[in-house]
């Protein structure tokens, strides 16, 4: 009964959101709809990464939902700079990563803390994780020192902007060649060894082919939700008063990864915490070496360059996020109490978010 329920609901809400959209019903009507579908597409998401991840690997899974599951931020975020809205996309962007690094992450380790009472992965990859999370904060804080201590002009903050994002994403792509072909066995998951040994144990539903179908059909019904979701959000803020730095990096922020939300709880409750990692803070590091050097290359191509001088509130929270996760993280062992942790970090700044 539950598999036929599951695609039905799943297609009445789509449909529902998308007559709401286009027959431009009243907007707070429209966020709920759409709110609702994100549910729905993020739980086919999840089920469809969980069965790619099966004959990929849990490492190479959780980057492809990492991947998938920010095409729709990274959509969204493009036409914000398109029409100028920097200091919207800077917002999600921090949110996006404190979401990842704190939400998603701590829940993640919760829901599996709480069926099994300690979950381990690779310390080896949980190091080299920590390492690249202090680099994106290095990135961020840098430009945004010199340009607030007035080191440097304008002109040549975008200069500086073009440079770090260009080095970010050479970083980005070579931690991809180390981490995919070059010590892939390196850095293994611990739990991918015994599913190696146990090949027919928690067999996927769906054949190689059609999980691949469907993970790019749930991405692009995921892209098309978040995107109608989104377009609400500024009767929103107007209408129950909401900064927008706050829906920046938070409404914003939770529906663009509700995708990682549902594929890491739910890989996490079947004790494959290392993918459910992978997700959450692979999705992080791909925000922050890839998607938001590609947008800066993208504003400065439209002809109006987006710089990467993040406020002194986003990159505090960012570094927030990366300390207190790369603590929890860096011995390769979790537990439900260290996610509860990091869900407290999560409240404290959304709270401080809120009342700015």
């Amino acid at each position: 009964m539950k598999k036929w329920i599951s695609p039905v609901l799943l297609v009445v809400t789509f449909v529902l959101s998308a007559i709401g959209h286009y027959a431009g019903w009243d907007h707070t009507l429209q966020f709920i709809l759409s709110a609702v579908a994100v549910v729905f597409v993020a739980g086919f998401l999840g089920r469809a990464t969980e069965s790619v991840a099966h004959y990929a690997g849990q490492r190479l899974g959780g980057f492809l939902n990492a991947t998938f599951g920010n095409a729709a931020e990274l959509i969204i975020a493009f036409f914000l700079v398109k029409e100028g809205l920097f200091d919207m996309v800077k917002a999600s962007l921090t949110g996006s990563i404190i979401g990842n690094l704190l939400l998603v992450l701590g829940l993640s380790i919760f829901a599996g803390g709480m069926k099994y009472k300690v979950q381990n992965f690779n310390v080896t990859l949980a190091g080299m994780n920590g390492s690249l999370m202090i680099v994106a904060v290095i990135a961020l804080f840098v430009p945004a020192m010199f340009f607030n201590t007035h080191s440097i002009t304008a002109k040549d903050t975008d200069v500086l902007s073009l440079v770090v994002a260009g080095i970010l994403i050479v970083s980005y792509i070579a931690w991809l060649l180390f981490s995919m072909i070059t010590h892939k066995k390196y850095l293994a998951d611990v739990t991918e060894d015994k599913a190696e040994e146990l090949p027919n144990e928690h067999a996927p539903a769906w054949s190689k082919r059609k999980s691949i179908m469907y993970l790019i059909l749930a991405t692009v019904m995921v892209a098309f939700v978040s995107e109608w979701l989104v377009g609400t959000l500024e009767t929103l803020t107007e209408r129950f008063g909401f900064s927008e730095l706050f829906v920046g990096a938070f409404l914003v922020a939770i529906i663009g990864n509700a995708a990682e939300h549902s594929a890491a709880i739910l890989l996490a409750m079947k004790n494959k915490i290392g993918a459910a990692v992978e997700i959450a803070v692979g999705s992080s590091l791909q925000i922050s070496l890839f998607v938001a050097p590609v947008l800066i290359f993208a504003s400065y191509f439209m002809g109006n360059t987006m710089d990467i001088v993040f406020t002194t509130i986003e990159i505090v929270a960012i570094a927030v996020a990366v300390f207190i996760a790369k603590s929890i993280t860096q011995d390769g062992a979790t537990n439900w109490y260290e996610g509860l942790l990091l869900l407290a970090v999560y409240l404290i700044l959304g709270v401080s978010f809120y009342l700015v």
